[in-house]
């Protein structure tokens, strides 16, 4: 704990310039080549089939979840299964009105216009989006003061597809103009293991199968997180061994990389120990964490990127909740065979508990007056 350690970039969800063109290479172009998600890929290549049938556009979609997992090549596949053109952009990206403006009146018939990040976007800006979403129509202000007036500007009828990490931040008249909300889940070891394979068939890795399954279990239920192991321990097979990615070349890649066998890093570890040593194992929020620095390395990391870390480590293993008591803020507390495995004794309780049960002997001690009647 005491010692600085630097963080593992290795197993973080976001995208890297570095493997912008392994994720383009390694994306599926179908629906049939897509894995996993089943009720909602199932779901949504409904909606596109009836689209393309009645020759409308289609409904609005908002995909939710955590980062890696899928969002922006559904949207890819839906523009592709239409036979459409895709525009895409992200929410911090659109700065201005006449941005967004841009955007829409350049759009096509049917054409699909996916926003990454939309719980991102300025409200003002957001506020223009409602009668594009609903009426196909843009208002624009000309003039200024008593010469001012409103135009009206038509717009080809399109479909909007949105992605997010952060339900929760999107205003309820945004969510509610989509057709369908769709929340993608952390992948199983089957389902990952699928794509390993897929992956190293694409990119012409012979790997064993005890390989694959070694990499699945350690991809934090992410298919971003199993590709990037992938293409690391590719390197080791080419320098280290004989090009055949093996289950025992995997193991001791992965613990170069320092990657355990339960997928934790060494962020992590400084994570759980803080929890653990300082906080009792919890609940402790993120605010909490990041403002004492213990977990963090006192860098004066922010509260969303404690956030952030305890989402990535916690909520594929299912230790972490998002939705903890708001005096916690977004926290996390360890099962108590965590706990005992690291702290014996009183220590092990809360304190919070010690305190109710000191106040409750003390009370049994004082005298009871019996009440008149």
């Amino acid at each position: 704990m005491a010692e600085l350690i630097r963080d593992n970039a290795t197993l973080h969800p976001v995208s890297s310039c570095v493997d912008v063109g392994l994720q383009e290479t390694l994306r599926p172009l179908s629906f049939e080549e897509y894995v996993g998600q089943r009720a909602e890929v199932d779901n949504i290549r409904v909606f596109v089939e009836a689209a393309r049938m009645r020759r409308e556009p289609l409904c609005h979609l908002l995909l939710s979840g955590p980062p890696g997992l899928g969002k922006t090549t559904l949207a890819q596949i839906c523009a592709r299964e239409l036979g459409v053109s895709l525009k895409m952009t992200s929410g911090p990206a659109i700065e201005k009105k006449g941005d967004l403006a841009g955007m829409l009146t350049s759009l096509e018939p049917m054409d699909v216009l996916f926003i990454d990040e939309i719980h991102r976007l300025n409200p003002a800006i957001e506020e223009n989006l409602y009668p594009a979403m609903e009426d196909f129509c843009f208002d624009v202000i000309i003039g200024e003061g008593p010469h001012a007036r409103s135009i009206r500007l038509d717009l080809p009828k399109f479909t909007l597809i949105g992605a997010t990490t952060r339900t929760g931040l999107l205003t309820g008249p945004l969510r509610d103009r989509f057709g369908h909300i769709a929340r993608l889940d952390y992948y199983g070891d089957e389902d990952l293991a699928k794509i390993v394979r897929r992956s190293a068939n694409l990119l012409h890795i012979p790997i064993e199968e005890e390989a694959v399954l070694e990499i699945a279990r350690r991809a934090r239920g992410t298919p971003r997180i199993a590709n990037r192991l992938l293409s690391r321990l590719r390197d080791f097979a080419n320098v280290l061994g004989k090009g055949t990615l093996s289950k025992a070349l995997a193991d001791e890649s992965l613990s170069k990389l320092g990657i355990d066998a339960a997928g934790l890093d060494r962020m992590d570890y400084r994570i759980l120990s803080a929890i653990i040593e300082k906080f009792g194992g919890g609940p402790v929020g993120g605010d909490t964490l990041s403002a004492a620095g213990y977990a963090f390395g006192g860098h004066g990391r922010t509260s969303q990127y404690a956030r952030r870390c305890l989402r990535t480590l916690f909520a594929a293993t299912g230790i972490y909740s998002a939705n903890a008591p708001r005096a916690h803020g977004n926290g996390a507390s360890l099962p108590a065979s965590w706990i005992r495995a690291s702290r014996t004794g009183w220590r092990c309780l809360p304190g919070g508990f010690i305190l109710v049960f000191f106040l409750f002997l003390w009370g049994s001690q004082l005298p009871h007056t019996p009440c008149d009647a």
